[in-house]
């Protein structure tokens, strides 16, 4: 396995770039510890994809470097870099058996057949396939044709990471969690570099221990599943990790305090920098419905199971709220208190607020 730095990176599809807007991938720094479970999330289009293949080497950067451990991989070939994909699409040999497919990849190395053996019979104990090891792949379902192909990717124990591009896309929702789970087991046991690329919250929180988070072409935060509910560094993120995602709402500063709709709010600490446009950032979570505070009229209540997400308007302005308590009903007047220490500012939407210790 190997630890791989993304250094200065910057690509762009065409031929004489004049701006920040004809790249693909603005600058990139990243670094991916040896034998790490990652995930870069983001939606369609934000450029997940082309850093996909240019780490797997399908692409080569306009710019910057890519380093395995400290050797610089930037032009070399697939087949060079020692990796391993997974894709969307099952990439099996529906003419073979799942025994074969899962030796195909070291037969082809001319790995000792004892030892090909040795590693099937391993990959097929940690995917719970040995029950179908000798059946054509042409026979399994969707999700047993991903696990096999997930298998390709693990069997080999000399790939430098192992890259899953979108590999639940096509599984069935009620079949995804199991995938998920038994992903997770395996990085667990075999410690490989992974790195997961996805769209889904849930895909990239569940499986990872860092995520970096892409929006049109740069990375917006590095964290922990943790670190990204709890602080995002950008409005973008509190809007994509979440379900309902942060609030971000207007207001209006007067030096160090945050005057929503003509009330005060108390913020996690103080205020950096000045100018730009300010904007107010809270998640539901942290939104309490109480006695006193922020007037507001509640204008939509949905009951979830684990608990109500309730919509309210203070002045023209949209609120979410989520409470496990009884939630109010629908044209209720109520008053909202903003949780100081998880409450901050945005401007231009990047975070501004300094956290107190």
């Amino acid at each position: 396995m190997a630890r791989i730095t993304l250094s200065k990176l910057r690509h762009s599809y065409y031929p004489n770039p004049s701006g920040p807007e004809d790249y693909a991938l603005k600058e990139i720094d990243v670094t991916w510890k040896d034998g790490g479970a990652y995930a870069l999330l983001g939606p369609s289009g934000c450029g997940k994809s082309t850093l996909l293949n240019i780490i797997s080497g399908l692409l080569v950067p306009s710019e910057g470097q890519i380093l395995f451990d400290d050797r610089d991989v930037t032009s070399l070939a697939p087949d060079q870099r020692n990796i391993a994909q997974v894709f969307q699409f099952p990439v099996i040999y529906d003419t073979m058996t799942v025994r074969q497919n899962l030796a195909f990849p070291l037969k082809n190395r001319g790995v000792d057949p004892a030892r090909i053996e040795q590693r099937v019979a391993e990959i097929a104990a940690m995917l719970e396939v040995e029950d179908m090891l000798d059946t054509r792949a042409s026979g399994l379902s969707p999700d047993n044709k991903q696990k096999i192909s997930m298998g390709r990717g693990l069997v080999r124990d000399d790939v430098n990471v192992v890259m899953f591009d979108e590999p639940l896309t096509v599984i069935d929702p009620h079949l995804k969690w199991k995938l998920r789970s038994k992903l997770k087991e395996l990085h667990q046991r075999v410690r490989a570099t992974m790195i997961y690329v996805t769209h889904d919250q849930t895909e990239a929180l569940t499986f990872a221990d860092e995520v970096v988070v892409m929006q049109d072409g740069e990375v917006v935060q590095i964290g922990t599943p943790v670190e990204l509910f709890e602080r995002p560094q950008h409005t973008f993120v509190g809007h994509f990790i979440g379900s309902p995602g942060m609030n971000v709402l207007p207001c209006e500063m007067n030096g160090d305090r945050a005057i929503f709709h003509g009330h005060d709010v108390a913020l996690e600490g103080p205020v950096t920098g000045q100018g730009g446009t300010i904007r107010l950032g809270v998640r539901p979570e942290h939104i309490d419905i109480q006695e006193s505070g922020l007037p507001a009229r509640v204008t939509k209540v949905s009951d979830v199971g684990r608990h109500f997400v309730v919509e309210a308007m203070v002045g023209d302005s949209a609120v979410k709220i989520v409470t496990e308590e009884h939630a109010p009903e629908q044209g209720t007047e109520v008053h909202l208190g903003f949780r100081p220490d998880k409450t901050r500012i945005y401007r231009d939407g990047w975070i501004a607020t300094e956290a107190r210790a």
